[in-house]
């Protein structure tokens, strides 16, 4: 196995559609306008966070269960700039949209200006033929608000390119997240 640096990125983005909309150099911060970078880097890819947010809260004071999940546990925010409460938890998606070859995993890893803050991103792995939106979990563990800036960066995804293709593939076992659009709740397959 090996990780894929940025020209193979941008080849895969460009010929086969892996990333859309892609970026093809890191956009970073000027002077006059400071941003959380974006865009293909080194070895990854920097995806940034769409501007729609579920909040979690205990305002209807329901039980956070994933087999049965009950959408009165968060308000839903639309924005440039989302406050998350202290000690509390959201959901978003990426601006991103990826496909995934069947002989690649993607493991996606929060960017360090948030975990600086106390700001941690929770991914799993982006599994070979899996495509979609990606939804991320962003947790703010301080005792204070945590602003997350839309149509920023927020986390990177390395590329693992495999030996060999595996047998089965995420859209073989057809997931149940599989080609999902927008922030997708929990859910348990039928």
């Amino acid at each position: 196995m090996s990780i894929k640096p940025d020209h193979w990125i941008e080849k895969m983005a460009k010929e086969h559609g892996m990333i859309e909309p892609f970026a093809d150099s890191q956009i970073t911060s000027t002077v006059e306008s400071p941003v959380i970078s974006f865009g293909v880097s080194s070895y990854g890819y920097d995806l940034r966070v769409a501007d729609e947010f579920k909040i979690f809260t205990n305002i209807n004071s329901v039980v956070v269960d994933p087999k049965n999940f009950d959408e009165k546990s968060f308000v839903e925010f639309k924005g440039n700039v989302c406050i998350i409460p202290p000690n509390s938890f959201a959901l978003a998606r990426s601006v991103e949209y990826f496909k995934v070859p069947r002989d690649i995993l993607c493991l996606c890893l929060g960017k360090s200006t948030y975990a600086r803050c106390g700001i941690i991103c929770n991914f799993t792995p982006f599994e070979p033929e899996w495509q979609g939106f990606v939804t991320i979990e962003i947790s703010n563990t301080t005792p204070l608000p945590a602003r997350i800036y839309a149509n920023e960066g927020i986390a990177q995804v390395i590329f693992f390119q495999a030996d060999d293709v595996c047998r089965t593939s995420y859209a073989d076992r057809k997931g149940k997240y599989q080609k999902q659009i927008g922030i997708t709740l929990p859910k348990m397959k039928k």
